[in-house]
This record gives C-alpha cells, sequence and structure tokens, in this order.
C-alpha cells in the first residue's frame, strides 16, 4: 500500500483514480475533486479545503480528518465510507452514497446534507442544518443531535435510539420509522407519514403527530403539544397528559389528562376512535 506523509496537494484532482493509498497529516487545497474516482483508501489527521474531495470512490476511511467550510459537496456517490472523530464544517456533503458510518463526527453546518443516501449508520454524531437525511433509506442512528428544520424528510426504514431532534417538521413523508428513548420538539411532526413508532420517547409539538396512518406511541410524554392526531390513525399511550387533540381517523388514545378534546362529527367517524383518561380540562 503507497503511503503519502506531511504533503500539501495542490491542483485539480491531485490523486485522481488513487489505489491502495494511505495518507497521513495531508493538506489538500486549491483543486477540486482530489480523490475522484479512489478506491481503498485510508486518510488519517488530514485536511480538505476545496470542493468535491471523494466523489465516486469506494472503501474510504477517515479518521480524525477535518473538512473545511470550502470543501463543499464533499462526498457524492460513493461507496462504503466510514468516518471516526471527524469534523465536517461544509455542507452537502453525502448525497445519493451507500454504506456510510459516522461515528464521533461533528456537522457545524449540515445544510443540505444526507441525502438519497442508504445503508448509513451515524453513532454521537451533531448536525447543525436544515433537510438533513432527506429521502434517505435504511438508517440507524444512536446518540443523534440534530438542531435545523425538516429532517428525514422522505426517508424509509429509520431507526433512532437515544437521541434529541430540535427540528420543525422532522420525518414528513416519511415511511417504516421507529424511535426510542429520545426528544423531538418541533412544529408539524410527522405529517403524511406511515407507520411511525415512538417509544419511551418526550415529544414537543404544536399541531404534530396529524396526517399518519398506523401511529404508534408507547409510554410517551407529550409536552406543549396542541391539535395532536388530526387525521391519524393512532394508538398512543401517554404517559401524563396532552394539551388538546383534533379529530382522530381511528385507533385507541389513553393518557392522565386531556385538556381539550376536538370530535367533529361532520369531518371524521367519531365512533372510530376509543379515546380514555382520568380526567378531563
Amino acid at each position: 500500500m503507497t503511503e503519502i506523509r506531511k504533503k500539501t496537494l495542490t491542483g485539480e484532482r491531485a490523486l485522481f483514480f488513487a489505489r491502495d493509498m494511505k495518507i497521513i497529516n495531508c493538506t489538500f487545497c486549491d483543486g477540486e475533486s482530489p480523490l475522484k474516482e479512489s478506491c481503498d483508501i485510508q486518510l488519517t489527521s488530514s485536511e480538505f479545503g476545496w470542493k468535491y474531495p471523494l466523489w465516486y470512490s469506494k472503501n474510504a476511511t477517515l479518521n480524525k480528518c477535518r473538512f473545511t467550510p470550502t470543501a463543499r459537496a464533499g462526498v457524492w456517490y460513493t461507496q462504503n465510507v466510514r468516518f471516526t472523530d471527524c469534523i465536517i464544517e461544509a455542507p452537502k456533503t453525502f448525497r445519493r452514497t451507500s454504506d456510510i458510518v459516522l461515528e464521533n463526527v461533528e456537522m457545524p453546518d449540515a445544510a443540505e446534507t444526507l441525502w438519497s443516501c442508504t445503508d448509513v449508520t451515524l453513532k454521537n454524531v451533531t448536525a447543525n442544518g436544515a433537510y438533513f437525511g432527506m429521502n434517505c433509506q435504511n438508517v440507524t442512528a444512536d446518540s443523534l443531535i440534530i438542531n435545523g428544520d425538516y429532517c428525514f424528510d422522505g426517508a424509509r426504514d429509520i431507526t433512532v435510539r437515544n437521541s434529541r431532534l430540535m427540528s420543525k417538521d422532522s420525518f414528513w413523508n416519511s415511511k417504516n420509522v421507529t424511535v426510542y428513548n429520545s426528544y423531538i420538539s418541533g412544529e408539524y411532526l410527522g405529517w403524511n407519514s406511515e407507520n411511525l413508532i415512538f417509544i419511551d420517547c418526550t415529544l414537543e409539538s404544536l399541531q404534530g403527530l396529524c396526517y399518519i396512518k398506523n401511529l404508534k406511541l408507547v409510554n410517551c410524554r407529550l409536552i406543549n403539544t396542541t391539535l395532536a392526531f388530526e387525521y391519524s390513525t393512532v394508538e398512543a399511550d401517554i404517559c401524563g397528559g396532552v394539551d388538546s387533540i383534533k379529530n382522530p381517523l381511528g385507533g385507541k388514545i389513553t393518557a392522565d389528562s386531556i385538556g381539550e378534546l376536538i370530535l367533529e362529527a361532520d369531518k371524521v367517524d367519531v365512533s372510530k376512535t376509543l379515546i380514555s383518561c382520568k380526567e378531563s380540562a
């Protein structure tokens, strides 16, 4: 395996079509697509300073590397990449890429990041930016922190654990999503989705959990949540109270208390939903 150490690499396609290479303590600058079409690459303690670092690449591992803000659109059309202990400061990283592992990764500008990717594993990842994970498939996340609206719009087959999502309109248009032991805060959570499950979660949402087919809540808390479940089919076991519920399409809802219950017989068949609580305000 060829080894390159402590080099500053400049110019377009600096290591185009690189094969079986270790790159250690190197800097890529002043030239786009430095590792385009590369294969079997190991990068350690290296930095990218320009656009399109890893396009059409295969089998790349990166440890303690940095993508500066100008290393935009860094990993597109690539297969089998692993990032550990990395900082990605550039937006639009990961597009139409498969077999991704991100562990201990910080993304302070994650706008339009992780779009249309498949087979993704995220562990101890922090991302700041809107539309994170849009149209992704087969994603497993543990200890994920997102600050940015519209995360996982259009995503499929998603499992999230022990995470914190501060995101308006998260999981819109999604399918087959299960979230465990997590906190989600944002308006209009989960609209137009199917098979959306929350277990041991705390959810905070204005007019959230609406227009969902097969919504399930198990031992969840709904704080500051109003006008929930409109036009959704739902099985909900709510720990504590909910501020208001409006016009679910069907199912069963239990809660300790319901601040306001809105059931309009001219809008929905109210007989299709069983609602029970210890007290009603």
